[in-house]
C-alpha cells in the first residue's frame, strides 16, 4: 500500500472524475469528515475502507492502494502462464528469454508473487540447461520472497535446488534438503499431494547415487500412490488459458484470475510428469534387478515414453540404456541392439554417460555370441565415452568386465591393467552413509 498523501492524491482525483462530492462517496458506511481527512492524506485507511471506496468508485483495491490498475497484474500472470506453458512442452531456451522479461516487469510492479514464479521458472530453465550456480540462485531467491508462505508453497524452490546440488555432485546435502521438506509436510498435516510427489520423485537420484536403492524404491512407490491426485488434464489448461483472455478482454480481472490459477496449477502438474517418469523408472529398474524382467519391461517403456513426449533427450536415453539391458536378458537381443544403436552418437559431456553405457551392453551381448574381438571394441569405446564423463561407478564396472575379457583370452598384464584402471575409479568410503528414512505420509 502506498502512503497515505499518495493514497489520499488518488481518491480525490477519482472522485473529481466521477463528478461525486465527499458525502455522496462517503455514504452510507463513512462521514464526509472522515473522506476530507483521507484526501488529505492524515490518516491511513484501512483494508475495509479501501474496498468500501473502490466499489464506489468503480475500480479495485488494488489500483485504490497502489496505483497499479488491476489489468496490469492479471496480465502478467496470464503472461506468467504462458512461459510455463512453453517451459513444459519442452522449449527451454525460449521460455528462459519470456520469464527473464516478465521478472523485470514484476519487479517494476512491485508484484512479489508474480516475482517469485519467474524466478522459479528461470531455476527450472536454467537446471535444463546445465547452468547450477545459477538455477541455485534463482531458487534460493524464489523461496527467500516466498519465506512466510506454506511449506507445500515452498516446495518447489526446495525441490529445485536439491536437484541443482545433486547434479553438482553434492548428494548428502541434497538428501537433506529433500528429506527435512517431506518430514516437515507429514509431521504438520500439510501433506500436500503435489508438493509430497515433487519431493519424493526428486529424492530418488540421490539415494540411487548413494546406493540406498531400497529407499529410493519407496521413494518411487510413495509418489506413484499419490500420483493418480495431480492428473495434467493439458487441453484443460489451454481452455482456462482462453477463458482468461477472454475475461481480461471483457474487463472482469478477478475471473480472469481464476482461471489463470486453474491453468498454472495444470501446468505445474504437466512438470511432474518428468517426476513421475522417474518414478516408473526407478520402479523397472528395481523390479529388473529381482529378476521380474516382464514388469521391468512395462515400467520402463512407460518412463521412457513420458520422457520422449517431454523431449527430455538425455533421460529418454538413460531409460533406453536400461530397457535394452532387460531386453537382453529376456533373450530378445536383436530388438536390445536396435535400440542401443541410436544412442550411439550422444558424445558430448552429458551424453557420454549414456553412449558409454550403450557400448557396454553391446560389448555384453558380442561376449555372449562368443565375439571376443568386437566385445572388447565396444568396452574400449565405452572406456574413453566414460573417462571423458566422469562416471566412476560405471568406469570400475567397464574395468571389470574388459579385464575379465582379457584374462580369458590369455592377455594378463593387459587384463591387469584394465584391473587397476577400474581400482582407482572406486567410490570413495563412507559416501553411501545415510541417517534415518523420511517418515511416510499419514495413512488417511
Amino acid at each position: 500500500m502506498d502512503e497515505p498523501a499518495e493514497i489520499g492524491r488518488r481518491v480525490q482525483r477519482m472522485r473529481a472524475e466521477r463528478g461525486l462530492t465527499q458525502r455522496a462517496l462517503a455514504e452510507p458506511s463513512y462521514t464526509s469528515a472522515y473522506i476530507s481527512t483521507l484526501e488529505s492524506g492524515k490518516v491511513r485507511p484501512s483494508e475495509t475502507a479501501l474496498r468500501f471506496l473502490a466499489e464506489r468508485l468503480g475500480t479495485s483495491y488494488e489500483e485504490l492502494a497502489t496505483g497499479r490498475p488491476a489489468h496490469l497484474a492479471t496480465e502478467l500472470r496470464l503472461a506468467l502462464t504462458d512461459a510455463q506453458r512453453t517451459l513444459a512442452t519442452g522449449d527451454a531456451a525460449e521460455a528462459a528469454v519470456r520469464y527473464r522479461q516478465l521478472l523485470a516487469e514484476a519487479e517494476r510492479l512491485g508484484l512479489d508473487a508474480e516475482r517469485a514464479e519467474a524466478l522459479l521458472g528461470l531455476g527450472d530453465c536454467a537446471l535444463e540447461a546445465g547452468e547450477l550456480p545459477q538455477a541455485i540462485g534463482h531458487f534460493e531467491a524464489a523461496e527467500l520472497l516466498l519465506a512466510q508462505e506454506p511449506l507445500p508453497r515452498r516446495a518447489r524452490p526446495i525441490r529445485g535446488r536439491a536437484v541443482a546440488h545433486l547434479l553438482a555432485g553434492e548428494l548428502r546435502y541434497a538428501c537433506y534438503l529433500l528429506e527435512s521438506a517431506i518430514d516437515e509436510l507429514n509431521a504438520s498435516g500439510l501433506a500436500d499431494p503435489e508438493a509430497l510427489v515433487l519431493l519424493y520423485a526428486a529424492v530418488i537420484g540421490p539415494y540411487i547415487d548413494m546406493g540406498a536403492h531400497a529407499r529410493a524404491a519407496h521413494a518411487a512407490e510413495l509418489a506413484l500412490s499419490l500420483a493418480p491426485q495431480v492428473a495434467d488434464p493439458a487441453l484443460v489448461a489451454g481452455m482456462h488459458r482462453q477463458v482468461a483472455r477472454t475475461f481480461l478482454t471483457a474487463g472482469r480481472p478477478a475471473d480472469a484470475d481464476a482461471s489463470l490459477a486453474k491453468a498454472q496449477a495444470i501446468y505445474r502438474q504437466l512438470r511432474l510428469r518428468t517426476d513421475l517418469a522417474h518414478c516408473h523408472w526407478m520402479r523397472g529398474y528395481v523390479q529388473a534387478q529381482n529378476g521380474d524382467l516382464v514388469a521391468a519391461e512395462v515400467e520402463l517403456r512407460t518412463a521412457r515414453d513420458i520422457l520422449a513426449a517431454r523431449r527430455a533427450a538425455l533421460y529418454t536415453a538413460q531409460v533406453e540404456v536400461e530397457l535394452a539391458d532387460v531386453l537382453r536378458r529376456l533373450g530378445r537381443c536383436e530388438e536390445a541392439a536396435e535400440l542401443l544403436s541410436g544412442l550411439l552418437e550422444l558424445g558430448d559431456s552429458h551424453g557420454a554417460v549414456h553412449a558409454g553405457g550403450a557400448h557396454r551392453l553391446l560389448g555384453l551381448m558380442a561376449e555372449e555370441r562368443g565375439e571376443n574381438k568386437c566385445a572388447e571394441e565396444h568396452y574400449v569405446q565405452a572406456l574413453t565415452l566414460l573417462e571423458r564423463s566422469g562416471a566412476s561407478g560405471d568406469l570400475a564396472d567397464l574395468c571389470r568386465l574388459l579385464g575379465d575379457l582379457l584374462r580369458r583370452t590369455g592377455r594378463i598384464e593387459a587384463a591387469l591393467d584394465a584391473y587397476r584402471t577400474g581400482l582407482g575409479h572406486r567410490a570413495a568410503p563412507g559416501t553411501t552413509t545415510l541417517g534415518p528414512a523420511p517418515a511416510s505420509p499419514p495413512r488417511r
